[in-house]
């Protein structure tokens, strides 16, 4: 069965992005890297060093989200992103239809029974 391995990403919507990226800079200590977000490496991923869960702030009119008013949304890190969505359509999750790759990973998301918008994410195998 493919599952959740951890978590990916935070990521928040924000009215003004860089302010706020200031404020849990000056605050919380948290450091924008060059792309835009943080990372928090995993210390007990196996291998060492190949797991990171990222933070990052959106803009408040962002579409990534969905089109509702959510103003947060989770990415969790999965082993057979494929798989795992052939499971979630055969119990009847709603699956939004868009599909992405990158450098770093294939990408999809769902919508949870309260109507939030979940990323799913399975990183490219080195």
């Amino acid at each position: 069965m493919a599952r959740v391995t951890g978590i990916g990403g935070v990521f928040l919507k924000a009215k003004d992005p860089k302010a706020l990226y200031a404020w849990y800079a000056e605050h919380l200590g948290i450091k924008m890297s060059e792309w835009g977000g943080a990372s928090f490496e995993w210390s007990d991923e196996v291998p060492a060093g190949t797991g990171t869960t990222a933070w990052s702030l959106f803009p408040e009119s962002s579409k990534h989200f969905g089109d509702g008013p959510q103003q947060a949304m989770i990415n969790y890190r999965v082993d057979n992103l494929d798989e795992l969505i052939e499971q979630l359509t055969a119990a009847g999750v709603t699956i939004d239809p868009k599909r992405e790759e990158a450098s770093y990973g294939k990408f999809a998301w769902i919508v949870d029974p309260e109507g939030n918008r979940v990323e799913l994410w399975e990183p490219l195998a080195d």
